[in-house]
């Protein structure tokens, strides 16, 4: 579990070392907190967190006040979601995000439902682009930004993230990170509380693409 005082709104949080720090959103996805999926979302934060140049928001989504999507498509014409709950200040984030990071269990094959309102209000983003005709984010931050996706399941079957990536990749696309730029770490066979924390390469394979991908942003932030 990551220390709470790491854990800060990248929208208050002022870097001492840099007036441009790099901006971490995270979401755990889980209905249950501290489960192996968020577990494993810690892991990669971790191989962040030291870097006095990253500013990390972590969001656990089932105390987030996020609602469904109620599919009424107000957003083609007012660019905004008409549903005043939780989603309002994370739509602004998600934007100002360089990196941002979805962690989820696998329910039914699925993605958990927490995970899934979350990507289904990221409707706002789809008629900003595709009806609206508006950027998503400055031309000058485009191809800039990165995706993770990070999913544990309980069973152990090779098809069993299948069905959860297709709807990851489409809330990465309407905000404007490319298949190309989304890491994946997806660790099955994970079932009980606390399974994750025996699997024998979990945490080292986190804990290198927390490093891995802010070596990459950085490159990304300086060109």
């Amino acid at each position: 579990m990551l220390h709470p005082g790491t854990i800060q709104s990248f929208f208050t949080a002022h870097d001492k070392d840099t007036d441009m720090p790099i901006k971490v959103l995270a979401f755990a996805g889980s209905p249950h907190r501290h489960g192996n999926s968020e577990t494993l979302l810690d892991w990669v934060l971790g191989g962040m967190i030291a870097d006095p140049d990253v500013v990390i928001e972590k969001v656990a989504l089932t105390e987030a006040n996020i609602n469904p999507c109620k599919g009424c498509n107000a957003c083609e014409k007012l660019n905004k979601c008409v549903q005043p709950d939780g989603m309002t200040i994370y739509h602004d984030k998600i934007i100002a995000a360089d990196i941002i990071l979805l962690s989820s269990p696998i329910f039914c094959m699925g993605i958990a439902s927490q995970a899934k309102a979350l990507i289904d209000r990221a409707q706002v983003f789809r008629s900003r682009k595709y009806v609206l005709k508006l950027p998503i984010v400055p031309p000058e931050r485009k191809g800039k930004r990165l995706g993770v996706f990070l999913a544990s399941a309980g069973q152990n079957w090779d098809h069993v993230f299948d069905a959860a990536v297709p709807s990851v990749k489409c809330f990465y696309h309407v905000i404007d990170i490319k298949d190309a730029d989304i890491s994946y770490l997806m660790i099955n066979n994970v079932d009980e509380k606390g399974a994750i924390e025996k699997h024998p390469t979990a945490r080292a394979d986190a804990e290198k693409l927390g490093k891995t991908i802010l070596t990459e942003i950085k490159k990304r932030l300086a060109a």
